[in-house]
């Protein structure tokens, strides 16, 4: 890897942990009782932060994206459901904007494809955000309807209109001109939109609108899903998953409290491996999540010396926090007696995933 290409991985990486710890600082002011002045102060805060975290993210799948490698992982989705997530994602901002949001979907009820939900809102995210940028006084429309269908796949077509008073150039304009008008979230949302389409095999044009603006049009062929399997009612849970988190960065470890607060689950915490086998000794914990690099003892010496503890202590699943999470290191970790890796900076489906796998029974569904 090219040492530039290495310093903007690390660099983005440690930015991505530290901002994830500020909004888990921000989430539990929000929970306390603060005057009006400083909670304006929090959500200052808050919003800074997520429309950094954002940007970060937007930022690595383009470059991933222009690399040719980014990740696909179709799943079954009922579509009108995915336009239902789009207006959720967007109603709020739009109303700051000044815009009116209009959503919509047009086709069987029923109608459920094999699509990968995240790319697909960043593809309507990346549209949405030009459009709402170029309108003011007016409303933005953005549609999905199958436009064809065969045995096996359906012909999916995307619109986002801009309508009322509209600036020129907006969804024809190329990045550069909408860095320069609308900033560079909203540039680089545009151009992640185009290659994720491209990934898709996809295509995009743009017609204008009778009376002004522009209204973007992209298609792609998504396949048919199988029906889904109706889900099993679970039991109520008798009580909640007991976590130990280990990690020496107090950032880390608030981030890990919060979100396994989260799921309903109560957690203590250990700065080092050292702490970490003397409370696993006790066996009241349902979970350890272990960081890997720590002074005195690390994670994975740490997981060795529970797992030669006596009685059922030694068993507790122990699941690793890391950023090192290349299969050859998770082989490693699984090897030194860890069932599975969640990723940092922690997202909270990774860990919630992580907590349903490990907690097996009634603990998993306290989460």
């Amino acid at each position: 890897m090219p040492l530039s290409e290495f310093f903007f991985d690390r660099v983005t990486e440690e930015i991505r942990v530290q901002l994830e710890g500020v909004l888990a600082l921000t989430d539990r002011l929000n929970r306390q009782h603060l005057a009006a002045d400083a909670q304006a102060c929090v959500d200052g805060v808050d919003e800074a932060a997520t429309a950094v975290c954002r940007l970060l993210a937007a930022t690595h799948d383009l470059k991933t994206a222009a690399a040719q490698q980014l990740s696909l992982n179709p799943e079954p989705r009922l579509l009108r459901d995915l336009m239902d997530e789009v207006q959720e994602r967007w109603i709020s901002r739009a109303r700051e904007s000044g815009v009116t949001l209009l959503v919509s979907y047009e086709g069987d009820p029923a109608a459920t494809a094999l699509v990968d939900p995240f790319r697909l809102h960043q593809v309507f995210d990346g549209f949405i955000g030009q459009t709402i940028s170029s309108v003011r006084r007016g409303a933005v429309e953005a549609s999905l309807r199958v436009s064809g269908e065969t045995a096996d796949t359906l012909r999916l077509e995307g619109r986002i209109r801009g309508a009322g008073e509209v600036m020129d150039q907006g969804l024809s304009a190329s990045i550069e001109d909408i860095d320069a008008r609308f900033g560079l979230e909203t540039a680089i949302g545009a151009a992640l939109a185009q290659n994720i389409l491209l990934s898709l095999n996809g295509a995009q044009h743009t017609e204008s609108n009778l009376g002004g603006g522009e209204t973007a049009i992209f298609t792609f062929d998504a396949p048919c899903a199988p029906k889904a399997e109706p889900a099993q009612p679970e039991a109520a849970s008798d009580r909640a998953a007991h976590v130990l988190i280990v990690d020496d960065n107090a950032t880390n470890r608030m981030v890990a409290e919060t979100l396994c607060e989260m799921f309903d689950c109560t957690a203590e915490t250990a700065v080092d491996g050292v702490e970490a086998v003397e409370l696993a000794r006790t066996g009241r914990f349902d979970l350890i999540l272990m960081d890997i690099k720590m002074p005195r003892m690390d994670g994975v010496a740490a997981t060795r010396a529970i797992r030669s503890l006596p009685g059922a202590a030694a068993q507790t699943p122990i699941i690793a926090l890391t950023a090192n999470a290349d299969p050859e290191d998770a082989a490693a970790y699984i090897a030194a007696g860890m069932i599975g890796v969640v990723e940092k900076p922690m997202k909270p489906e990774n860990l919630l995933r992580a907590l349903q796998q490990a907690l097996e029974g009634s603990t998993a569904r306290a989460a």
